[in-house]
C-alpha cells in the first residue's frame, strides 16, 4: 500500500506564492505518473498537474497554466507544486496521487487518498 503525505499548503494573499510537498512511500515512486488534484468547498476533486514518471513530460489544467510548476525528486521519493500568482479560485485542498494511464488521462490511480494539504488564498 502507498502512503502519500501532503504539506506546505498555508494562508497567503492573491498573487503569493506556495510550494507544496507531496512525500510517498510504500512502492516504489519513480514507477509512477504523479499528479496533484484539489477540491474547493462543495465542487468535486479537479485534476491541476501531473509528471512523468522521470520528470520529462508535465500537463497542466487550463487554469493553472503558466502559473503553477510540477516537479519531482525520484531520489527523495517526493513531489512538488510551485504556486506563483495565487487566486482565490485556487483555494482548496491539494492532494497527490498516482496518475493512471498517462498524464493526459488525469484520472487517480489508487483509491486511498492522503489527508491534504489547505490552501487559502485572500483576495
Amino acid at each position: 500500500q502507498v502512503q502519500l503525505v501532503e504539506s506546505g499548503g498555508g494562508l497567503v494573499q492573491a498573487g503569493g506564492s506556495l510550494r507544496l510537498s507531496c512525500a510517498t512511500s510504500g512502492r516504489t515512486f519513480s514507477n509512477y505518473d504523479m499528479g496533484w488534484y484539489r477540491q474547493a468547498p462543495g465542487k468535486e476533486r479537479d485534476f491541476v498537474a501531473a509528471i512523468s514518471w522521470n520528470g520529462g513530460m508535465t500537463y497542466y489544467a487550463n487554469s493553472v497554466k503558466g502559473r503553477f510548476t510540477i516537479s519531482r525528486d525520484n531520489a527523495k521519493n517526493t513531489m512538488y507544486l510551485q504556486m506563483n500568482s495565487l487566486k482565490p479560485e485556487d483555494t482548496a485542498i491539494y492532494s497527490c496521487n498516482a496518475v493512471r494511464g498517462g498524464i493526459t488521462t488525469m484520472q487517480p490511480l489508487f483509491t486511498s487518498w492522503g489527508q491534504g494539504t489547505q490552501v487559502t488564498v485572500s483576495s
